[in-house]
């Protein structure tokens, strides 16, 4: 991994060198503050002061730069635009060519220049992170709260692009005229009544690209594989996407995927029944926390062990998962017949020991090339999401009961006889369709091309000749060595030779953690805790209040399960559009919050309606949450935990997993006080866990910008 400043030198548009943010110039000034404070030659007042006009005169000139910029774009558009008024009148499919290729120049253009923003941006943000780790300051939060929503605000040109809009409809309007004009002679009154144009031009595609990752717009594929939290670099180079495309196998994808998919369905297809399981082998029914919950508990630890294997290999990794889940399964339908609560939860530990999740993103994030990185990510959630609704409605269909010999089949043991027979038949279709990927080759000494912020490689200006050679090695050489002999280790302050190391532990990856970051964990570790206290407990707390069958309970929780692509699809294409990213995270928190208050038994009679209720709202403004927030994370992580072991994935499996945890613990512990109070006890620290992440959320706020 290289360190931020150096990407940044390396990736400068040459020509346009001098209006980039000083990075280097900043972060030597973060370094003398450091000094003059510690010796008392300065006081905090001033260099809070000093720095704020610093990083003013930084954004003043990346923002006039940028305006001159568009102005520029806007003089060529409308001399294009008196050619098109011309041709329309006297149509030359010749020249029709060359005018949609000078617009495509232009699109190029606009590229260049989009690239320019974003690196721009990713440097203020990380120099403010410096800043507030250099001197505990919420420096961030002040400067982000008077600059962001000021009526003059330059801040919002560099992260909001205001302005560039106007080019980019200009141009992706009159490509898709002459393109519709060109092949069928006007079929349609204009773009406006066709925005799905069937066949867009490859340059309008990479700019509608670069400004919805600018400007945090997404829909709802980029949504949904939000939730997938598949880490990558900020910045990748080309090499990694041609190394990817190598590694690329369509069957191993699947194979992945319907992992995936399958772990989701072994998860939740036991809840409906648990409790009866439970009563059946003479334990109480909220045992059935402990049932559900022994799963999660093994997988805080083979989340680690998986992760690291999958630095060596793929393939072998699932292999062992299919194998331990076959068996954890047969353990499981067995302790019927054996009539032993011990072998059910060791059955239930070997299947959570089989948990190959780390392994899934892994996969995707190193072997699907970076034009599909999202589809594959969205497919990863998608089958989560079915997963997650086919348990219950399976386990509703398993009304029987019957013996083989001496084995019991029935609605308790045939959730686990037919997720043994499903692992059998996927171990076997992984022996002989899944192809291990080559190893990793080292990405060393690479200087980046143009990259926009979807992660595709602008590559059609290099082609073209819009960009001018990048840093010789001399100039390299010059400008990479600093005066004080600074490195620039931009995510912590370490020894330079470790920086570009993955991190090696949870202790040093712990050591990364912002404050905002930390935040963020804390969020999704809510979510996931008030998630599965109202998914585990459901078939105690419906059977004592409404005497619900096995097959209601299942069919609820299948029903809460399906919402989870139409809730994305609306919040994907339309809600994340209209508000910015920050805005939905607090209003989903609050609207979790509300649906917990609303569970709550009190005084009055407890009804369906009333928990059907609250539990749709609890379920859906979590799923909401979970992508909003993992999309935040991925802003505000360290780029050093974007690789290795320890990355940003295993964080984020390990807090929601520590969630469901303590969340099925809690079920079961509260089940002594009697079921009659199960349903408030239970609820009671969801509820004070939320209330704290609200609060936790109000004080970074404005670091989430």
């Amino acid at each position: 991994m290289v360190a931020f400043g150096k990407k940044l030198r390396q990736s400068q548009i040459q020509e346009w060198k001098g209006y980039y943010i000083n990075y280097k110039l900043m972060k030597k000034k973060v370094k003398r503050y450091t000094q003059q404070i510690q010796v008392e030659t300065e006081d905090r007042q001033f260099v809070l002061k000093d720095f704020s006009r610093l990083l003013d005169s930084q954004i003043e000139k990346i923002v006039l730069f940028l305006l001159e910029q568009q102005g520029l774009l806007a003089s060529r558009l409308s001399k294009l635009r008196e050619q098109y008024d011309v041709l329309i009148q006297q149509p030359d499919e010749t020249k029709i060519s060359e005018l949609q290729e000078l617009y495509r120049e232009i699109g190029r253009e606009l590229l260049r220049l989009l690239f320019f923003v974003e690196m721009n941006a990713i440097g203020l943000r990380k120099i403010l992170k410096k800043f507030d780790k250099r001197f505990g300051y919420k420096f961030t939060d002040y400067y982000v709260k008077t600059r962001a929503n000021h009526p003059y605000s330059e801040l919002r040109q560099v992260f909001k692009h205001v302005g560039l809009g106007a080019v980019v409809g200009a141009i992706s309007r009159n490509l898709a005229d002459l393109q519709d004009f060109q092949g069928h002679h006007g079929s349609y009154i204009s773009i406006y009544d066709q925005p799905a144009f069937s066949h867009p031009d490859p340059v309008v595609h990479s700019i509608k690209s670069a400004v919805e990752g600018l400007s945090n717009s997404t829909n709802f594929l980029n949504f949904l594989g939000r939730h997938a939290f598949v880490m990558q670099e900020e910045l990748p180079t080309p090499s990694e996407d041609q190394d990817d495309g190598q590694r690329y196998h369509f069957m191993s994808l699947l194979l992945n995927l319907a992992n995936t998919f399958l772990y989701m369905v072994n998860t939740y297809i036991i809840v409906p029944t648990a409790d009866d399981y439970s009563l059946t082998l003479g334990a109480a029914a909220t045992v059935c926390g402990v049932v559900i919950g022994s799963m999660a508990v093994a997988q805080v630890f083979s989340s680690v062990y998986f992760s690291e294997w999958s630095n060596r290999s793929y393939m072998r990794p699932l292999i062992f998962s299919s194998v331990v889940l076959l068996l954890g399964n047969t353990l499981y339908a067995l302790a019927y017949d054996l009539n032993s609560i011990a072998v059910l939860l060791i059955g239930r530990l070997l299947c959570g020991l089989g948990s190959a999740r780390a392994v899934n993103r892994r996969y995707i994030s190193d072997c699907v090339p970076l034009k599909l990185r999202m589809q594959a990510s969205a497919g990863f959630v998608s089958a989560s999401a079915l997963g997650m609704a086919c348990g219950p409605a399976l386990a509703c269909l398993f009304q029987t009961n019957f013996k083989i010999y001496k084995l019991t089949f029935n609605q308790e043991t045939l959730p686990g006889w037919i997720m043994a027979l499903a692992w059998l038949i996927y171990l076997l279709w992984l022996w002989i369709s899944f192809r291990e990927p080559p190893p990793h080759q080292t990405k060393e000494n690479v200087v980046p091309q143009e990259v926009n912020y979807s992660g595709q490689i602008v590559n059609a200006a290099v082609e073209n000749g819009y960009t001018q050679p990048l840093l010789t090695s001399s100039e390299a050489k010059q400008d990479n060595e600093d005066d004080d002999g600074d490195e620039d280790c931009d995510d912590a302050e370490e020894d330079p030779a470790e920086i570009q190391k993955p991190v090696n532990s949870i202790v040093s990856a712990y050591r990364l953690l912002t404050p905002s970051v930390k935040v963020q964990l804390f969020i999704y570790f809510m979510l996931k805790y008030a998630m599965e206290i109202l998914l585990a407990e459901s078939s105690v707390i419906t059977g004592y209040y409404f005497i619900w069958s096995n097959s209601s309970v299942a069919i609820f929780l299948a029903c809460l399960g399906l919402t989870v692509v139409p809730v994305n699809i609306i919040v994907g294409n339309y809600i994340s559009n209209i508000f910015e990213e920050r805005q939905v995270l607090l209003a989903s928190e609050i609207m979790v919050c509300i649906g917990i208050v609303l569970s709550f038994h009190i005084l009055t009679p407890y009804t369906v309606p009333q928990y059907v209720g609250s539990a749709l709202i609890t379920f859906v403004s979590a799923e909401v949450l979970e992508g909003v927030n993992l999309s935040l994370l991925s802003r505000v992580m360290s780029s050093r935990l974007s690789r290795g072991t320890y990355n940003g994935g295993l964080l984020s499996t390990e807090a929601g997993t520590l969630a469901r945890v303590i969340a099925d613990g809690t079920i079961t512990l509260s089940g002594y006080l009697g079921q009659s109070k199960l349903l408030n006890t239970t609820l009671v620290p969801a509820l004070f866990i939320c209330v704290s992440s609200i609060i936790a959320t109000c004080f970074t706020y404005n670091s989430l910008y």
